[in-house]
Protein backbone atom coordinates (compact mmCIF):
# COMPACT_ATOMS: atom_id res chain seq x y z
CA UNK A 1 0.00 0.00 0.00
CA UNK A 2 2.69 2.53 0.92
CA UNK A 3 4.10 1.44 -2.60
CA UNK A 4 1.26 2.39 -4.44
CA UNK A 5 0.73 5.98 -2.19
CA UNK A 6 4.54 6.74 -3.05
CA UNK A 7 4.10 5.39 -7.10
CA UNK A 8 0.78 7.64 -7.24
CA UNK A 9 2.55 10.98 -5.52
CA UNK A 10 5.02 10.59 -8.11
CA UNK A 11 2.88 10.34 -10.99
CA UNK A 12 0.78 13.02 -9.63
CA UNK A 13 3.80 15.45 -8.76
CA UNK A 14 4.78 14.54 -12.68
CA UNK A 15 1.68 15.57 -14.06
CA UNK A 16 1.20 18.80 -12.13
CA UNK A 17 4.91 19.41 -13.85
CA UNK A 18 3.90 18.86 -17.21
CA UNK A 19 0.57 20.73 -16.23
CA UNK A 20 2.77 23.81 -15.25
CA UNK A 21 5.78 23.35 -18.01
CA UNK A 22 2.27 23.91 -20.57
CA UNK A 23 0.56 26.83 -18.64
CA UNK A 24 4.62 28.36 -18.70
CA UNK A 25 4.86 27.53 -22.53
CA UNK A 26 1.12 29.29 -23.85
CA UNK A 27 1.88 32.28 -21.31
CA UNK A 28 5.26 33.07 -22.56
CA UNK A 29 5.49 31.91 -26.40
CA UNK A 30 5.06 34.33 -29.24
CA UNK A 31 3.18 34.08 -31.80
CA UNK A 32 4.75 33.44 -34.97
CA UNK A 33 2.60 36.18 -36.45
CA UNK A 34 3.26 38.41 -33.53
CA UNK A 35 6.49 37.47 -33.86
CA UNK A 36 6.98 38.86 -37.70
CA UNK A 37 4.97 42.03 -37.00
CA UNK A 38 7.55 42.89 -34.30
CA UNK A 39 10.49 42.33 -36.13
CA UNK A 40 9.00 44.52 -39.03
CA UNK A 41 8.02 47.11 -36.41
CA UNK A 42 11.78 47.36 -35.44
CA UNK A 43 13.38 47.59 -38.54
CA UNK A 44 15.07 50.25 -40.19
CA UNK A 45 13.69 49.23 -43.60
CA UNK A 46 9.97 49.22 -43.09
CA UNK A 47 9.61 52.44 -40.56
CA UNK A 48 8.31 55.18 -42.14
CA UNK A 49 10.74 57.99 -42.01
CA UNK A 50 9.91 61.55 -40.71
CA UNK A 51 9.86 64.33 -42.73
CA UNK A 52 10.65 67.56 -41.08
CA UNK A 53 8.94 70.64 -43.02
CA UNK A 54 10.05 74.47 -41.21
CA UNK A 55 7.88 77.05 -42.08
CA UNK A 56 6.83 80.34 -40.21
CA UNK A 57 3.93 82.04 -39.32
CA UNK A 58 4.05 85.82 -38.95
CA UNK A 59 1.81 88.29 -37.92
CA UNK A 60 -0.15 89.34 -41.02
CA UNK A 61 0.82 86.20 -42.98
CA UNK A 62 -0.46 83.03 -41.16
CA UNK A 63 -2.92 83.15 -44.06
CA UNK A 64 0.36 82.28 -46.28
CA UNK A 65 1.13 79.71 -43.39
CA UNK A 66 -1.84 78.06 -43.76
CA UNK A 67 -2.05 77.73 -47.50
CA UNK A 68 1.45 76.25 -47.67
CA UNK A 69 0.82 73.65 -44.58
CA UNK A 70 -2.60 73.03 -46.27
CA UNK A 71 -0.94 72.02 -49.60
CA UNK A 72 1.74 70.21 -48.64
CA UNK A 73 -0.59 67.81 -46.31
CA UNK A 74 -2.67 67.01 -49.50
CA UNK A 75 -0.42 66.38 -51.33
CA UNK A 76 1.47 63.15 -49.71
CA UNK A 77 1.69 59.68 -48.25
CA UNK A 78 4.48 60.96 -46.28
CA UNK A 79 4.89 61.51 -42.60
CA UNK A 80 4.99 64.88 -42.30
CA UNK A 81 6.13 66.63 -38.81
CA UNK A 82 5.27 70.49 -39.39
CA UNK A 83 8.00 72.78 -37.54
CA UNK A 84 5.80 75.67 -37.39
CA UNK A 85 8.33 78.58 -35.92
CA UNK A 86 6.33 82.17 -34.65
CA UNK A 87 6.95 84.49 -32.07
CA UNK A 88 5.37 84.82 -28.52
CA UNK A 89 2.71 86.88 -29.45
CA UNK A 90 1.39 84.93 -33.15
CA UNK A 91 1.98 81.26 -31.55
CA UNK A 92 -1.71 81.48 -30.04
CA UNK A 93 -3.30 82.37 -33.09
CA UNK A 94 -1.61 79.99 -35.77
CA UNK A 95 -2.65 77.38 -33.11
CA UNK A 96 -6.27 77.86 -32.92
CA UNK A 97 -6.47 78.11 -37.07
CA UNK A 98 -5.14 74.92 -37.33
CA UNK A 99 -7.19 72.69 -34.28
CA UNK A 100 -10.31 74.80 -35.69
CA UNK A 101 -10.11 73.34 -39.01
CA UNK A 102 -9.37 70.69 -41.37
CA UNK A 103 -5.54 70.59 -40.72
CA UNK A 104 -6.05 69.47 -37.33
CA UNK A 105 -4.71 65.99 -38.52
CA UNK A 106 -1.67 66.74 -38.75
CA UNK A 107 1.37 66.15 -36.80
CA UNK A 108 2.94 69.80 -35.83
CA UNK A 109 4.66 71.44 -33.18
CA UNK A 110 5.26 75.48 -32.19
CA UNK A 111 8.53 76.18 -32.32
CA UNK A 112 8.76 80.22 -30.78
CA UNK A 113 11.72 82.21 -31.78
CA UNK A 114 13.54 84.66 -29.65
CA UNK A 115 14.45 87.81 -31.94
CA UNK A 116 16.98 88.66 -29.05
CA UNK A 117 19.13 86.24 -30.48
CA UNK A 118 19.45 89.16 -33.93
CA UNK A 119 20.29 91.91 -31.05
CA UNK A 120 23.76 94.26 -32.78
CA UNK A 121 23.15 91.81 -36.35
CA UNK A 122 20.39 93.46 -38.32
CA UNK A 123 21.01 97.11 -40.38
CA UNK A 124 17.98 99.28 -40.26
CA UNK A 125 16.65 99.80 -43.37
CA UNK A 126 13.50 101.63 -44.02
CA UNK A 127 12.62 101.09 -47.67
CA UNK A 128 11.60 97.48 -47.05
CA UNK A 129 11.11 97.06 -43.57
CA UNK A 130 9.19 93.80 -43.78
CA UNK A 131 12.58 92.35 -44.71
CA UNK A 132 13.97 92.96 -41.37
CA UNK A 133 11.24 90.72 -39.64
CA UNK A 134 13.08 88.50 -37.31
CA UNK A 135 11.68 85.16 -38.30
CA UNK A 136 12.94 85.78 -41.69
CA UNK A 137 16.28 85.04 -40.24
CA UNK A 138 15.00 81.59 -38.97
CA UNK A 139 16.41 79.52 -41.98
CA UNK A 140 19.92 80.54 -39.94
CA UNK A 141 19.84 78.94 -36.89
CA UNK A 142 17.79 75.67 -38.32
CA UNK A 143 19.59 73.21 -35.81
CA UNK A 144 19.20 75.43 -32.54
CA UNK A 145 15.21 74.84 -33.63
CA UNK A 146 15.44 71.84 -34.73
CA UNK A 147 17.45 68.97 -32.74
CA UNK A 148 16.89 65.62 -34.00
CA UNK A 149 16.93 65.85 -37.80
CA UNK A 150 19.77 64.61 -39.86
CA UNK A 151 18.25 66.21 -42.94
CA UNK A 152 15.34 69.07 -42.78
CA UNK A 153 13.25 71.23 -45.01
CA UNK A 154 12.85 74.83 -45.00
CA UNK A 155 10.42 76.61 -46.71
CA UNK A 156 9.10 80.33 -46.83
CA UNK A 157 5.61 81.01 -46.02
CA UNK A 158 4.54 82.16 -49.66
CA UNK A 159 4.66 78.90 -51.17
CA UNK A 160 2.37 76.07 -52.35
CA UNK A 161 3.24 72.67 -53.33
CA UNK A 162 1.48 70.75 -55.90
CA UNK A 163 3.99 67.51 -55.76
CA UNK A 164 4.93 65.34 -53.34
CA UNK A 165 7.66 66.59 -50.50
CA UNK A 166 9.21 63.35 -50.31
CA UNK A 167 10.42 63.85 -53.77
CA UNK A 168 12.16 67.37 -52.27
CA UNK A 169 13.32 65.40 -49.26
CA UNK A 170 15.22 62.89 -51.29
CA UNK A 171 17.20 65.89 -52.82
CA UNK A 172 20.61 64.27 -53.19
CA UNK A 173 23.07 66.44 -50.96
CA UNK A 174 26.72 66.38 -52.22
CA UNK A 175 29.44 65.00 -49.61
CA UNK A 176 30.20 68.05 -47.59
CA UNK A 177 27.22 70.22 -48.49
CA UNK A 178 24.84 71.47 -45.77
CA UNK A 179 22.24 72.53 -47.69
CA UNK A 180 20.35 72.30 -51.45
CA UNK A 181 18.90 75.80 -53.38
CA UNK A 182 17.76 76.33 -56.29
CA UNK A 183 20.04 78.59 -58.89
CA UNK A 184 17.92 81.56 -60.50
CA UNK A 185 19.98 80.57 -63.93
CA UNK A 186 18.53 77.33 -63.90
CA UNK A 187 15.19 77.55 -66.27
CA UNK A 188 14.76 79.27 -69.08
CA UNK A 189 11.51 79.94 -68.49
CA UNK A 190 12.33 81.91 -65.51
CA UNK A 191 14.92 83.69 -67.62
CA UNK A 192 11.85 85.00 -69.51
CA UNK A 193 10.53 86.31 -66.42
CA UNK A 194 13.43 87.75 -65.11
CA UNK A 195 14.36 90.05 -68.09
CA UNK A 196 10.75 91.23 -68.54
CA UNK A 197 10.68 92.44 -65.02
CA UNK A 198 14.30 93.77 -64.31
CA UNK A 199 15.05 91.19 -61.89
CA UNK A 200 18.42 90.43 -60.70
CA UNK A 201 19.80 86.68 -60.66
CA UNK A 202 23.36 87.14 -59.89
CA UNK A 203 25.97 88.40 -56.89
CA UNK A 204 26.08 91.96 -58.52
CA UNK A 205 22.44 92.37 -57.30
CA UNK A 206 22.82 91.08 -53.97
CA UNK A 207 26.09 92.62 -52.88
CA UNK A 208 27.47 96.09 -52.93
CA UNK A 209 30.79 95.32 -54.93
CA UNK A 210 32.18 98.97 -54.29
CA UNK A 211 33.08 97.51 -50.91
CA UNK A 212 36.73 95.93 -50.61
CA UNK A 213 35.68 93.54 -48.22
CA UNK A 214 33.16 92.19 -51.24
CA UNK A 215 35.79 92.15 -53.21
CA UNK A 216 38.37 90.38 -51.28
CA UNK A 217 35.86 87.55 -51.21
CA UNK A 218 36.93 87.01 -54.78
CA UNK A 219 33.59 86.03 -56.09
CA UNK A 220 32.93 87.41 -59.74
CA UNK A 221 29.91 89.71 -59.86
CA UNK A 222 28.31 87.61 -62.66
CA UNK A 223 28.37 84.66 -60.73
CA UNK A 224 24.79 83.29 -60.62
CA UNK A 225 22.50 83.68 -57.24
CA UNK A 226 20.44 81.32 -55.65
CA UNK A 227 17.03 81.88 -53.36
CA UNK A 228 17.15 80.66 -49.75
CA UNK A 229 13.40 80.48 -49.98
CA UNK A 230 13.42 76.66 -50.25
CA UNK A 231 16.13 74.88 -48.71
CA UNK A 232 16.69 71.00 -48.17
CA UNK A 233 19.62 71.41 -44.83
CA UNK A 234 21.99 68.22 -43.53
CA UNK A 235 22.27 69.23 -39.93
CA UNK A 236 25.14 67.57 -39.31
CA UNK A 237 27.30 69.27 -41.94
CA UNK A 238 25.39 72.64 -40.57
CA UNK A 239 26.88 72.17 -37.18
CA UNK A 240 30.16 70.91 -38.43
CA UNK A 241 30.93 73.75 -40.75
CA UNK A 242 29.16 76.52 -37.73
CA UNK A 243 27.21 77.74 -40.58
CA UNK A 244 24.65 79.73 -38.32
CA UNK A 245 28.30 81.39 -36.75
CA UNK A 246 29.57 82.14 -40.58
CA UNK A 247 26.05 84.26 -41.16
CA UNK A 248 26.09 85.94 -37.83
CA UNK A 249 29.41 86.94 -38.92
CA UNK A 250 28.67 88.53 -42.24
CA UNK A 251 25.33 90.04 -40.95
CA UNK A 252 27.33 92.16 -37.84
CA UNK A 253 30.13 93.11 -40.70
CA UNK A 254 27.46 94.24 -42.71
CA UNK A 255 25.95 96.43 -39.79
CA UNK A 256 29.51 97.85 -39.31
CA UNK A 257 29.88 98.30 -42.87
CA UNK A 258 26.76 98.10 -45.16
CA UNK A 259 28.15 95.68 -47.36
CA UNK A 260 24.55 94.43 -48.76
CA UNK A 261 21.15 96.44 -48.20
CA UNK A 262 17.44 95.83 -48.96
CA UNK A 263 17.47 98.32 -51.44
CA UNK A 264 19.37 96.07 -53.63
CA UNK A 265 17.89 92.84 -55.02
CA UNK A 266 17.26 90.45 -51.89
CA UNK A 267 17.82 92.30 -49.29
CA UNK A 268 19.14 91.16 -45.77
CA UNK A 269 18.57 87.02 -45.19
CA UNK A 270 19.60 86.48 -48.85
CA UNK A 271 23.12 88.30 -49.20
CA UNK A 272 24.83 86.56 -46.19
CA UNK A 273 23.63 82.90 -47.42
CA UNK A 274 25.16 83.92 -51.05
CA UNK A 275 28.35 84.64 -49.53
CA UNK A 276 28.96 81.67 -46.97
CA UNK A 277 27.16 78.87 -49.39
CA UNK A 278 29.17 80.08 -52.59
CA UNK A 279 30.41 77.03 -54.36
CA UNK A 280 29.07 74.48 -51.61
CA UNK A 281 25.75 73.88 -52.46
CA UNK A 282 23.61 71.35 -53.86
CA UNK A 283 21.44 71.92 -56.19
CA UNK A 284 17.10 71.02 -55.87
CA UNK A 285 15.36 70.46 -58.52
CA UNK A 286 14.23 73.52 -61.18
CA UNK A 287 10.25 72.36 -60.91
CA UNK A 288 10.71 72.34 -57.32
CA UNK A 289 11.27 75.81 -56.73
CA UNK A 290 9.44 77.96 -59.28
CA UNK A 291 9.94 81.62 -58.42
CA UNK A 292 9.29 85.31 -58.83
CA UNK A 293 5.21 85.13 -59.02
CA UNK A 294 5.41 87.88 -56.79
CA UNK A 295 7.39 90.17 -58.85
CA UNK A 296 4.80 91.61 -60.60
CA UNK A 297 0.90 92.26 -60.81
CA UNK A 298 1.31 91.54 -64.69
CA UNK A 299 3.61 89.23 -65.82
CA UNK A 300 2.27 85.80 -65.84
CA UNK A 301 3.77 82.46 -66.07
CA UNK A 302 1.89 80.09 -69.10
CA UNK A 303 -0.63 78.02 -67.24
CA UNK A 304 0.66 74.64 -68.83
CA UNK A 305 3.85 75.61 -67.17
CA UNK A 306 2.49 76.01 -63.39
CA UNK A 307 0.68 72.98 -63.62
CA UNK A 308 3.82 71.36 -64.59
CA UNK A 309 5.56 72.35 -61.54
CA UNK A 310 5.94 71.02 -58.07
CA UNK A 311 6.13 74.29 -55.96
CA UNK A 312 5.41 77.74 -57.09
CA UNK A 313 6.87 80.83 -54.68
CA UNK A 314 5.58 84.55 -54.80
CA UNK A 315 8.48 86.20 -53.66
CA UNK A 316 8.34 89.59 -54.28
CA UNK A 317 6.03 92.24 -53.59
CA UNK A 318 3.28 91.21 -54.68
CA UNK A 319 1.12 88.15 -52.69
CA UNK A 320 -1.53 85.95 -53.45
CA UNK A 321 -3.37 86.41 -50.80
CA UNK A 322 -2.97 90.74 -51.47
CA UNK A 323 -4.05 92.51 -54.22
CA UNK A 324 -2.88 93.06 -56.77
CA UNK A 325 -1.30 89.60 -57.59
CA UNK A 326 -1.07 86.98 -60.11
CA UNK A 327 -2.02 83.72 -60.24
CA UNK A 328 -4.04 84.11 -56.77
CA UNK A 329 -6.14 81.27 -57.84
CA UNK A 330 -3.68 78.25 -57.51
CA UNK A 331 -2.94 79.93 -54.18
CA UNK A 332 -6.59 79.96 -53.02
CA UNK A 333 -6.87 76.30 -53.74
CA UNK A 334 -5.46 75.11 -50.69
CA UNK A 335 -6.31 78.55 -48.55
CA UNK A 336 -8.47 78.03 -45.67
CA UNK A 337 -10.64 81.03 -43.90
CA UNK A 338 -9.69 82.03 -40.60
CA UNK A 339 -11.72 80.56 -37.84
CA UNK A 340 -11.41 83.78 -35.90
CA UNK A 341 -12.10 85.95 -38.80
CA UNK A 342 -8.57 88.25 -38.21
CA UNK A 343 -7.28 87.53 -41.03
CA UNK A 344 -8.76 88.63 -44.49
CA UNK A 345 -8.03 87.88 -48.33
CA UNK A 346 -7.94 91.31 -50.12
CA UNK A 347 -9.36 91.45 -53.16
CA UNK A 348 -10.74 93.72 -55.56
CA UNK A 349 -14.28 93.56 -54.63
CA UNK A 350 -13.17 92.88 -50.74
Amino acid sequence: ILLFVSVNQILLLLLVLTVCAILYNKVHQVPSALKNETVDLESPEEMEEEIPVVICAAAGRMGATIAAISSIYSNTEANVLFYIVGLKTTIPHIRKWIENSKLKEIKFKVVEFNPMVLKGKIRQDASRPELLQPLNFVRFYLPLLIQKHEKVIYLDDDIIVQGDIQELYDTKLAPGHAAAFSDDCDLPSTHEMVRSVGMQNTYMGFLDYRKQAIRDLGISPSTCSFNPGVIVANMTEWKHQRITKQLEKWMQRNVEENLYSSTLGGGVATSPMLIVFHGKYSAINPMWHIRHLGWSPDTRYSEHFLQEAKLLHWNGRYKPWDYPSVHTDLWENWFIPDPSGKFKLTRPDS
